[in-house]
């Protein structure tokens, strides 16, 4: 009977997270230009508040200047703030912003400069260039390299140019307007502005700490999960979630059987930790050739264990995995008869079809497997090495998949006959232990 198609997995892209994730930061970014042009604002008005005149044209101009960029860049902070919640605001949209905070540090620079003839070599005395380090910390709040760097090197060129500008014409007492740019309402705003650069950078790294914290917490549960799901499904559970796992999928796959000979009648009289011992052995062997072939374990049953092979040579990997596995038995037993242990031997069944696989159960309890007539065949053909005396049977359909050849690589063909469970009968084929 043929199984249900699985319905397709989709699965969100992490290119849309990422998105998501940076026009938050830009909503962080957008209050912080709010708080960040009030509290410039507000030390502003302190500032010309403790100058009991101001005489000075030049003056006049440079405070009517920052006010009118003040409210520009609180203005723009509030449409940001307000696109992103009304879900106007695009992912691309951020570039705007990131050229707008350099637009903005630039322009009132170069504003200061002209508006008080004063030469570019002086550029560090205006108190608007001490901006830079606010808007480079917006930069690092963005979490973007690409935007923080190119917000540098507009930064960097734009400072830079300035520092070669010479006004048009010699500005009279420009010694008294230098000293007058260090006296102490303008380095308060300079101050001002070193402190709202250092409050920006803690909210960044209250950020980064979060997004870590957060980080591992997922690398937590997800090696939470992996206690009860097959390790190799890591990678499935970062990129689709476990929704898109629990949805299932149909495929091509090789399924693996392998199981101890005559373990029941070994175990009695034996002492439990003997027993234990005995198991964790086996399953170390079988652990071991399974990682070298690539298989995933997907459950053990006592003495027995099933191994999934899918991708790339999948059958021609279950193969060598059998393979590999009836050699370690062998030596396996070897070893215990030089030791003076019972020997033990091991039965393996292998084939290739089409199974339905996914992930079952609760939060609770979480179980990947695989379902489908291919796993009770290879089931039924591990039993069947008892009938045959064989150690290893695989099916015609697994060694053609493979591209093995049975009468070149020591496989003896197997009476025909119909499984239980199965209408059609299969060709099989089978190897004896050393």
């Amino acid at each position: 009977m043929r199984l249900p198609r699985a319905r397709p997995t989709v699965r969100p892209e992490k290119p849309a997270l990422l998105s998501a994730a940076e026009v938050e930061a830009e909503r962080i970014v957008a209050l912080l230009r709010i708080a960040v042009a009030l509290g410039l604002m507000l030390a502003m008005v302190l500032a010309v508040d403790s100058v009991q005149a101001i005489d000075e044209p030049h003056l006049r101009r440079q405070i009517g200047l920052a006010a009118a960029t003040m409210l520009s860049y609180l203005t723009a902070g509030v449409l940001i703030y307000w696109a992103i919640g009304t879900g106007l605001f695009k992912p691309w949209m951020i570039w705007l912003a990131v050229f707008a905070d350099c637009a903005f540090l630039l322009l009132n620079t170069f504003l200061s400069l002209v508006n008080t003839g004063v030469p570019g070599s002086a550029l560090f005395v205006m108190p608007a260039v001490w901006m830079a380090p606010v808007v480079l910390a917006f930069g690092v709040l963005r979490l973007n390299p690409l935007r923080l760097a190119v917000m540098v090197v507009l930064v960097a060129a734009g400072l830079g140019w300035m520092i070669l500008w010479q006004p048009p014409q010699t500005t009279p007492d420009l010694t008294g307007r230098i000293t007058l740019s260090l006296a102490s309402p303008p380095n308060v705003m300079r101050l001002v502005m070193l402190c709202l650069a250092g409050a920006v950078l803690v909210v960044a790294a209250v950020r980064t700490r979060g997004l870590l914290h957060r980080s591992i917490e997922e690398a937590r549960q997800k090696a939470n999960l992996t206690r009860y799901l097959p390790a190799q499904l890591a990678g499935r559970l970062a990129g689709g979630g476990l929704e898109a796992l629990q949805e299932g999928r149909q495929q091509q796959m090789a399924i693996l059987f392998i199981d101890i000979r005559g373990f029941t009648n070994w175990c009695e009289g034996r002492e439990p930790q003997e027993v234990s011992s005995l198991i964790t052995e086996f399953r170390t062997r079988v652990e071991d050739v399974a990682g070298r072939t690539s298989g995933l374990i997907d459950k053990y049953i006592g003495d027995a264990a099933m191994i999934l092979f899918e991708g790339e040579r999948a059958a021609a990997r279950a193969l060598d995995c059998a393979e590999g596995l009836l050699a370690e038995v062998e030596a396996w037993c070897r070893m215990r008869e030089q030791a003076g242990d019972a020997a033990l031997a091991a039965g393996i069944g292998v084939h290739w079809g089409e199974v339905f696989s996914g992930v079952t159960g609760t939060p609770q309890r979480l179980e990947y497997s695989v379902f489908g007539d291919t796993v009770n065949t290879a089931a039924r053909l591990e039993q069947l090495t008892k009938e045959h005396g064989m150690a290893l049977i695989a099916s015609e359909v697994l060694l053609k998949q493979a591209g093995a050849k049975p009468a070149r690589n020591g496989w003896t063909a197997l009476p025909a006959g119909v499984l239980r469970g199965r209408s059609t009968g299969l060709v099989l084929f089978g190897k004896a232990q050393g």
